[in-house]
């Protein structure tokens, strides 16, 4: 949950809207939404694995190390840019 949260200051820092989420039964997640064009959001998890905590997509594939919140939010900003 530190994690999440620790992204959730960076990408609100950089404009982006979030919302730490903790669904019963379930594991947190941070829902991100770029202000500028709602349908660009996405869930964003943080799970332990056998190298380490690592942040994650919606879609099973890893984001970026939890120990580097800077690279992380970056890649996120990119995903929910407005192209």
């Amino acid at each position: 949950m530190e994690y999440l949260e620790e992204l959730g200051d960076e990408l609100a820092d950089r404009g982006f809207r979030v919302r730490l989420t903790l669904p019963r039964g379930q594991s947190p997640s941070l829902h991100v939404m770029n202000p500028d064009a709602s349908a660009l959001t996405e869930n964003i998890l943080a799970e332990q694995g056998a190298d380490g905590w690592w942040y994650w997509w919606s879609w099973a594939e890893r984001i970026a190390s939890a120990d580097d919140v800077a690279t992380a939010a970056e890649r996120v900003a990119l995903v929910l840019a407005v192209h």
